[in-house]
Parts: structure tokens; sequence; C-alpha cells
């Protein structure tokens, strides 16, 4: 069985940020915020592209299991990546704006076309998924 490949790293998320995404620098900025006060985790680069704020041991029914961020976002190219376990639990996906959803990730352009506190109440319920996981 492979090791997964996504580690928490060393790297500096600010220098990250600053060199990879600086036209999204402000956003990933104010994401690194809210993440952090809301899970009273720092950010850490989790491999060479994913800021992650704690971790959690995950196992599948096929026996793989790993440590990842417990959430998470990149800010890609043309979109952020926004990892949240069970982000539709909630039943907020709807609510959260102009988005684009994935099998287990959130796409958006800029965060002003979220709403923020529904952000926040989406982080709240993967971090109680992920709580919850871990038993």
């Amino acid at each position: 069985m492979s090791d997964n490949k996504t580690k928490a790293t060393h790297e500096s998320v600010a220098a990250f940020i600053s060199k990879s995404a600086p036209e999204k620098a402000a956003d990933s900025f104010k994401l690194v915020e809210i993440m952090e006060r809301i899970s009273g985790e720092k950010a850490v680069m989790w491999g060479p592209s994913i800021i992650g704020f704690g971790s959690y041991h995950y196992r599948y029914e096929s026996g793989r299991e790993g440590d990842m961020c417990r959430i998470g976002f990149s800010p890609r190219k043309d979109k952020f990546s926004l990892y949240l376990m069970n982000f539709d639990d909630a039943g907020l996906t709807e609510q959260l704006g102009k988005i684009k959803k994935g099998s287990s990730c959130i796409y958006f352009s800029k965060l002003s076309d979220l709403d923020i506190n529904i952000l926040e109440k989406m982080i709240r319920a993967s971090l109680d998924a992920t709580r919850k996981k871990q038993g």
C-alpha cells in the first residue's frame, strides 16, 4: 500500500502564498486568519500546495490510512480549492455563494464571492466531522 504523498511540511505558508499566488495573496491571508481563528491551529503547508490546519488520522474500509489536515485550501492559479470534510452535511453549500463543487472540495474565484458567515459555519461543521472520525 502506498504512502499518502500529501504530508505536513516545514515550508513557509507566507512564502508559498507570496510566491505562487500573489494575485490571490490578500484573500489567502484572510482565509488563513479565518481558519486559524476557528480551528485554533496554525497554518501549515501540506505537500507543495495545500495550506492546512490541524490534522486527523483517517482509515478507509479498504485498509488504507493516513493523516491529513482537518481543513485547508489551496490558492490555485484559476480558482481557490477549499478542502472541508462533509461539506454538504450541514446543507449550507447552496448558500455559500458563487462556487463549483467537486467530489472532495469547493472551488471559488475570490473570497468576496462567498458568504463569510456560511463559510465559517461550514468550517465548524468540517472540524466537528473530523473530530468525530477521530473517535
